[in-house]
């Protein structure tokens, strides 16, 4: 009961635009900027084709979901599903406790894209789930260009996995312009 309690007024602070603190007192949306990366993420991505990308570049994004990255989804997103914020819940179910937003772990795909060179523009993604994730999870999402599609157009296989398990495998296409000036 006092677990389902503080997960209610905790949704609630979120939904009035109250952000949780990390232990150093600042929130992750404090201390991010446009362009740049967090210390507690790692971003490695591979050019095979210096001055353009092509089949066989890739990226990759590793970080933490952490239990502020759920209740602030939750609060941005909606989903309250009792799976994701209620321990008691969660324990009855399938999963024997919380797990992560299927969606939530999905977006790290798109962080992971968003540090390919250029202006990444999502066109499609597909996703399929076979695992899920736990709070406190590291997580790395990998995409890789299988097919240039023309138009500056790509077809990429992602994943994201914990450890060396898949818990989400799919195909992504993106449009990837030039910055602006």
């Amino acid at each position: 009961m006092f677990n389902s309690v503080v997960a209610a007024n905790r949704a609630a602070f979120a939904a009035f635009g109250v952000q949780q603190e990390d232990e150093d007192g600042v929130t992750p949306a404090d201390r991010i900027e446009p362009d740049e990366d967090l210390p507690e993420w790692h971003v490695s991505i591979s050019e095979d084709h210096p001055g353009r990308l092509g089949v066989g570049d890739h990226v990759d994004f590793t970080k933490t979901i952490s239990e502020n990255d759920v209740r602030q989804f939750a609060a941005a997103s909606g989903d309250t599903n009792p799976l994701h914020l209620d321990d008691e819940f969660a324990e009855q179910t399938r999963f024997r406790g919380r797990i992560a937003h299927g969606t939530l772990v999905g977006s790290l795909i798109s962080a992971a894209l968003a540090r390919l060179p250029g202006l990444t523009i999502y066109l499609s993604q597909d996703l399929e789930f076979h695992n899920p994730v736990r709070i406190g999870d590291r997580l790395t999402a990998e995409c890789e260009i299988v097919e240039d599609l023309g138009d500056e157009q790509y077809r990429l296989t992602t994943r994201v996995l914990v450890d060396d398990e898949v818990v989400i495998d799919g195909e992504a296409v993106v449009l990837i312009d030039e910055l602006p000036e």
